[in-house]
């Protein structure tokens, strides 16, 4: 079993062996940061019970979090955020309500990505900035994982990765490559401002001797040919 805090023990010293090394969720948290201003109005897409907004909800003009989960959004752990149960591809909210849209972790399990990102469009500004982090579907994690029926994810992710199985949900992954995100965001009026490919050889770490495999590869995939390769997708686009 990988615990969480055994594997954030492997990406600190991931971090030290790699100067410069940032993880996924320092990469999200700062491109959050960088649009999150006293001014604005933000939403969080799948909002689970926490999360980015939890450090960003006192310092915006209206923090909002929608989720599919009534019993995530029940047990939210920063109140003064408000929150609606809600699908990404019906959000209840006008056109250009709000400056930011936060997505952390959602775009794998979206069954119709196109309808969702159009969704993001309509609820963004002009000049709106929509925030992302999920998996990339070409990564040999990501692969293996697509290998293993649904069933049987259910059991083994908790057992794994010390997750409760409540928090498991079924993943589909239409729209995690660079191609395809640049695709339908484009489609839904949104441009790219910034990419990011992640790696973390903590996914591996079952053994200390695979933590060091996962770092050769990572080493392998640093090259531009194979970076598309990391395990994890981040990007910031900004309605056009």
């Amino acid at each position: 079993m990988i615990s969480l805090d055994r594997q954030n023990w492997y990406r600190e010293l991931y971090a030290r062996l790699r100067p410069g090394y940032r993880t996924s969720g320092q990469i999200y948290e700062a491109l959050a940061r960088q649009h999150a201003t006293p001014q604005a109005r933000v939403l969080d897409l799948g909002c689970g019970r926490g999360g980015v907004m939890e450090l960003l909800a006192d310092h915006v003009a209206l923090p909002v979090g929608v989720d599919p989960d009534l019993s995530s959004l029940v047990e939210y752990r920063a109140p003064v955020v408000r929150r609606a149960v809600a699908l990404a591809d019906a959000l209840p909210f006008p056109e250009a309500s709000f400056d930011l849209v936060l997505c952390s972790w959602v775009i794998e399990h979206l069954a119709n990505p196109q309808a969702a990102f159009s969704e993001v469009a309509r609820a963004l500004r002009p000049g709106g900035h929509f925030v992302f982090l999920t998996p990339n579907a070409l990564n040999y994690v990501v692969v293996i994982n697509r290998l293993i029926p649904a069933w049987v994810q259910r059991r083994l992710v908790p057992r794994v990765y010390a997750r409760a199985e409540a928090d498991t949900f079924p993943v589909v992954y239409r729209a995690n490559t660079r191609r395809k995100l640049d695709t339908l965001l484009r489609q839904a009026g949104l441009r790219c401002e910034a990419f990011y490919f992640i790696g973390d050889p903590s996914y591996v770490a079952l053994h200390k001797i695979l933590f060091w495999v996962g770092v050769l590869l990572e080493r392998i995939t640093d090259g531009r040919p194979l970076r598309g390769l990391k395990v994890h997708l981040a990007g910031c686009y900004v309605k056009t």
